[in-house]
């Protein structure tokens, strides 16, 4: 499984998935910029996560809430006093873990020692900055350590807005920091990162089906996307795990190749949170059900999952090598969703006569998919170059297409190549990748 690890993290960064940030001054711990491949993956995760749980429901909106955010929020929310890790220090070797991340807590995993470590103290995962030119207290801001306490702040504004009545969920998709002690294993954990959140407001009596529903549409959705069964495993929290607020949490784990980890948790969060901030704002943070007379607070089931997190379980669900005429080949069987591109235009050769052909199969198709363009080296190598980086299909133009206007669409997994006329391409493609 470690095998798998290095051959995944080489090919993100040989193929322009993932580059370490600031690469030319040494590099920037835990922090990484992804490349033209990776941002295309990166995006296509998130509009895939989009479609299913805003797009193809009429009982989710969306929002797009601020990374600054004042004090008052994270203290209503309990995580200025409560957002910490345990943190000790190696007297020996000078390095820091988190205290209940270790295997065993009186051994350093790093110089091998004994009996070390410093005392644990809690340490505030929040990263603190000022807003304006004067650094006081009054110009105290945060970075947000989740998406979700803007949902919770914006409940109000969204419910007249959009005239929703729960059960109705709002959903977004951003960036949040965690000043992590100890960032690890490549992507997967990291101190910037983006998060793709949902919070569910229910009716009270309703919670425990929502939680219920919510899980296992959740873990449905990996399975669509590709990731094979025996990878995933829905596992209840615990009751010594469970956050003072959840009546039950469970969490959609991937097989990583360092063992099971988390990519998403749903967690039946109750009414703490629109509570927690009706009193400390001084507004009604309820539901007035007309038809029955109702007032309530909503209960609230939140699905959040990494983005990131999730790109790299999809690479590694994917990743592949197989044998085509003899030859190894590194193959990428994502999903037609998730692939970057989901076509690349290869004429056979670089000679003039087939580029305006081959450029009118481009501008034919980049109205309805992302494609990769290339017509350098030769074309077995350009095939490999993009079963690498897991375009399910490639189009090529030969000579023959001058004649035939006919171009040949190969398949990245059956590795088929079917003649199709230039006319019919897009609709053929349409047909193959809806």
């Amino acid at each position: 499984m470690k095998d798998l690890f290095d051959q995944v993290v080489n090919l993100c960064k040989r193929r322009g998935f993932v580059f370490p940030s600031a690469d030319i001054y040494g590099g920037f711990r835990s922090t990484y910029d992804y490349g033209p491949v990776g941002v295309l993956l990166l995006r296509n995760v998130k509009a895939a996560w989009w479609r299913s749980m805003v797009q193809l429901r009429d009982d989710v909106v969306g929002l797009d809430a601020a990374i600054l955010s004042p004090p008052a929020i994270w203290e209503a929310s309990g995580h200025l006093s409560s957002f910490t890790d345990p943190l000790v220090d190696c007297k020996s070797c000078k390095e820091r873990f988190r205290l209940d991340k270790l295997d065993d807590p009186d051994l350093c995993p790093s110089c091998g020692k004994r009996g070390t470590f410093t005392e644990a103290r809690q340490f505030n995962l929040m990263f603190k900055t000022h807003a304006g030119p004067v650094e006081s207290e009054g110009a105290v801001a945060y970075l947000r350590p989740e998406t979700a306490q803007g949902m919770f702040t914006n409940f109000k504004n969204v419910l007249e807005t959009s005239r929703k009545r729960p059960p109705f969920g709002i959903a977004q998709v951003g960036k949040s920091f965690r000043n992590e002690i100890t960032p690890q294993n490549f992507v997967f954990r990291t101190r910037e990162f983006e998060q793709m959140e949902m919070e569910f407001f229910v009716p009270p009596d309703e919670a425990q089906h929502w939680y219920e529903y919510w899980c296992q549409e959740r873990f449905r959705w990996y399975q669509e996307l590709g990731m094979p069964e025996e990878a995933l495993r829905l596992r209840p929290h615990d009751p010594d795990e469970l956050s003072h607020y959840s009546s039950g949490t469970s969490d959609v784990e991937f097989l990583f190749p360092w063992g099971w980890d988390e990519l998403e948790g749903i967690a039946n969060r109750g009414d703490y949170d629109l509570r927690a901030h009706a009193t400390a704002s001084g507004e009604r943070l309820e539901y007035f059900d007309q038809a029955s007379g109702e007032r309530y607070v909503p209960h609230v089931i939140e699905p959040a999952a990494g983005a990131t997190r999730t790109m790299m379980a999809f690479l590694l669900a994917a990743y592949d090598e197989d044998e085509v005429n003899g030859e190894a080949r590194t193959v990428l069987r994502l999903h037609h969703r998730l692939a970057p591109y989901q076509v690349a235009v290869l004429p056979l050769s670089k000679k003039e006569a087939l580029t305006p052909l081959a450029r009118d199969v481009l501008r034919a198709l980049q109205p309805h998919f992302m494609c990769d363009y290339d017509e350098t080296q030769a074309i077995g190598r350009r095939y490999r170059r993009q079963d690498e980086i897991g375009t399910p299909y490639c189009i090529t133009v030969d000579f023959d297409s001058l004649e035939d206007k006919a171009v040949t669409i190969r398949d990245r997994d059956t590795l088929e190549q079917v003649r199709v006329p230039v006319d019919a391409v897009v609709a053929e493609l349409r047909d193959r990748l809806s």
